[in-house]
């Protein structure tokens, strides 16, 4: 739902001061509910098709978050929503520390989580509101980049830094109290960065806040919806973004627990690495390859376009599943070797998830209520990620490791399929000097 803003520092302030914390945010907290916490239970001895079921389920917070996305517009400031739910994050994370320390942890883990992830994807709807209204179309672009950059960067942080230390505290404090000190100092940084984007973020006013009542609200929304369902080719958009991230999805479940699942006889279990050799790799050269291929990917794609970049962005998103069956069928036991094809990976994938990002903002988003379009295309996006990593345990464990990965190139190939019949905006010519 889009109604007309005010922007007060938007225009003044540089969106390289705010963009990669308000980012960075928005991923830290979704990474440790869906990443992160799985890594954690596969430490404590919880089976894989468990950790996949429940850390899947808890996706669906950011999948259904458009219901309640258009009462945001109640709110006079989206800066003032975006800082809230950072500091309630942060308490969230502080409550993970003790959850983890009771008989029953898993149980109680598992809903604190909850409350961790409605929060964080009420934070998403705030913060990407913020992000459209503060930039125009061309900014959007350039720094979609930077967006999925301390988006994901955000993922290296927890999964590379934390990890390490997790995985040395370990051996000292075992495996829950060490748990439970990480998440004390996950709830410090989150705490940190809600006070520093309370002074850097552009204020963006809603001029009709306090004009509308939430039965309007209500009645904007079914006309959001409607409106987004009578857009051309909708359903093909919808079926081209569940797609793109079908495979993404299982591979990102899985992956990072092949890593750290024991070695097995004929093939059957992982690569047999400790959580601070994972930590490592993810922290040191798979987070500067994850960032410089989503830099450059956005800003390749502002230099050709969408339509004329998707392709490559599609096959870029292809590396993790090949890089991923290429070690489940070598099993390589050096490090430095496990860590080259993982620093491969990471460059894939940050270079490819930016036509993610593009299309729904560029493609699905535009027109009346693109604010609140984004966030159901978000939403979408969210429900082919949940339903792809809420079923990649069960078929990991059925398949085994090499053969779930080739599954996984498998399905990725039909959105290379539908890119032929999604219609993409034709670019906007620019006059010449």
């Amino acid at each position: 739902m889009t109604t007309p803003s005010t922007p007060s520092t938007a225009t003044t302030r540089s969106p390289i001061s705010w963009v990669p914390s308000l980012y960075f945010v928005q991923g830290m907290q979704f990474f440790v509910v869906m990443l992160l916490a799985g890594l954690m239970f596969k430490n404590m001895g919880v089976p894989n098709d468990q950790i996949a079921r429940w850390t899947g389920l808890l996706g669906l917070a950011w999948a259904i978050k458009p219901l309640w996305s258009p009462f945001l517009e109640l709110t006079r400031s989206k800066k003032t929503v975006v800082v809230a739910t950072q500091f309630t994050g942060a308490a969230g994370l502080a409550l993970m520390a003790l959850a983890v320390q009771m008989p029953m942890y898993f149980a109680a883990s598992i809903a604190v989580l909850f409350l961790i992830a409605y929060a964080a994807a009420t934070h998403d709807i705030a913060c990407d509101g913020l992000y459209l209204a503060s930039l125009d179309s061309k900014q959007q672009a350039a720094y979609a980049g930077w967006q999925g950059a301390f988006f994901n960067a955000s993922k290296f942080l927890t999964l590379g830094g934390l990890l390490v230390l997790a995985g040395q505290l370990e051996k000292g404090l075992g495996v829950f109290n060490a748990w439970s000190v990480i998440f004390v100092m996950l709830a410090l940084l989150l705490a940190g960065l809600a006070a520093y984007n309370a002074r850097a973020l552009p204020d963006v006013l809603n001029a009709q806040a306090g004009k509308v009542s939430a039965a309007s609200v209500l009645a904007t929304l079914k006309e959001v919806i409607a409106d987004l369902l009578t857009k051309p080719g909708i359903w093909l958009m919808i079926l081209f973004i569940v797609m793109f991230r079908f495979a993404e999805g299982q591979v990102q479940t899985i992956g990072p627990l092949f890593l750290i699942e024991p070695r097995g006889l004929n093939g059957t279990g992982g690569l047999g690495l400790s959580t601070e050799q994972v930590g490592g790799i993810y922290g040191t050269f798979g987070t500067a390859a994850f960032l410089v291929g989503s830099i450059a990917g956005g800003y390749f794609t502002s230099w050709l376009s969408l339509k004329r970049a998707m392709p490559i962005l599609l096959l870029a998103m292809l590396v993790p599943n090949l890089t991923f069956y290429y070690l489940s069928a070598s099993m390589p036991a050096d490090l430095f070797h496990i860590g080259a094809a993982v620093t491969v990976e990471m460059f894939g994938y940050g270079f490819g998830f930016v036509g993610m990002i593009l299309f729904i903002m560029q493609v699905l988003a535009p027109g009346k209520f693109s604010t609140a379009h984004y966030a159901l295309g978000s939403g979408v996006m969210q429900l082919g990620f949940i339903f792809s990593k809420t079923i990649s345990g069960d078929i990991q464990m059925a398949m085994g490791y090499e053969q779930f990965f080739q599954w996984t190139i498998l399905c990725g190939l039909p959105v290379f399929v539908l890119l032929f019949f999604v219609k993409f905006p034709k670019p906007v010519a620019v006059a010449a000097p």
